[in-house]
């Protein structure tokens, strides 16, 4: 499998990859020696990990021919004050070079898609590979739902363990969390929190990215973005069928045509193999549909096709 971008994001997400002996892994950047340095000393590190697969850094993409999975986390970093909304421009031109890339080299892969804003950059990978959408998708949902996991297990004193999160819409400030479908244990977060304390949670699940972004000055948050790709690579690789959070291509699910949005999916060695629709209720449906009106506007904003 490939990793297109060896900085922060990618590095971590290949060695969470090969220090669990998944998979051989190509780290692919642009930068000159960068990949190459990086991926030598996880090669180093791999007797001391007990693991028996490979990692190589490359400046060429052809050296990622033949990849069964990609994940794109090339891209400029939001810096203080920055929305991903800001980074849109920036990163299309990327995600446009590399998803030619893929399409010419690996072209029967699925491809994970990171760079934000997201769910615009996974819409952008799909029209330019010409895959179909099941087999391109979004990461940010699993993360939206590990930050609003953290923040509920953190309010409660209860292990994040035992803490399931279900989070729909665009990702990061355009989120729409679903508090029925927040349980510990089977319980649901609304029998146990109160709905001020609910909602201030949601906000800072909103603004989580942001948040860490202020405190690093430097950079952005890579250790559990890279978290919430390997899961999705493990559940491809593994054909795990998990249910996780995603963005997807949808074709009349929501009520929403030729757009990727965050929704739940079952991940397996088919890519999405199934879109899960809910029955929306109330504020989560406009708050889903508002959602889906600021993921169509980027979408428009850089000239894309349907998905």
């Amino acid at each position: 499998m490939t990793v297109i971008g060896a900085g922060n994001v990618g590095a971590t997400l290949a060695q969470l990859i090969v220090q669990s002996g998944l998979s051989d892994v190509v780290l692919y950047d642009i930068v000159e020696g960068m990949p190459q340095g990086k991926a030598l000393d996880m090669m180093e590190a791999a007797p001391l990990w007990d693991v028996s697969v490979g990692v190589r850094g490359t400046n060429d993409l052809k050296d990622t021919a033949g990849s069964g999975i990609v994940v794109i986390t090339a891209g400029a970093a939001r810096k203080p004050g920055m929305s991903r909304d800001d980074l849109l421009n920036i990163n299309a031109g990327v995600v446009r070079t590399v998803s030619e890339g893929i399409a010419e080299h690996s072209p029967d892969s699925i491809v994970i898609v990171v760079t934000n804003p997201m769910d615009v950059m996974a819409q952008l990978c799909r029209v330019t590979t010409g895959f179909q959408a099941q087999r391109v998708m979004g990461m940010g949902g699993v993360l939206d739902a590990a930050r609003f996991r953290t923040f509920v297990a953190e309010e409660l004193g209860v292990s994040p363990q035992d803490v399931d999160a279900l989070v729909l819409g665009g990702h990061g400030d355009q989120m729409v969390p679903m508090p029925r479908y927040t349980t510990v244990r089977g319980v649901p977060v609304t029998d146990l929190l109160p709905a001020g304390k609910i909602e201030s949670l949601i906000e800072r699940t909103r603004n989580g990215g942001a948040e860490i972004v202020s405190l690093l000055k430097t950079g952005s948050a890579y250790y559990a973005p890279a978290a919430s790709a390997f899961q999705m690579v493990r559940a491809v690789l593994l054909d795990e069928k998990r249910l996780l959070p995603a963005a997807a291509g949808l074709s009349g699910e929501y009520g929403v045509d030729g757009l990727y949005v965050g929704v739940p999916v079952v991940l397996g060695s088919g890519g999405v193999e199934r879109i899960i629709e809910l029955e929306l209720q109330g504020d989560e449906r406009k708050f889903f549909e508002a959602s889906v009106q600021a993921v169509r506007g980027l979408t428009e904003k850089i000239g894309l096709d349907g998905a």
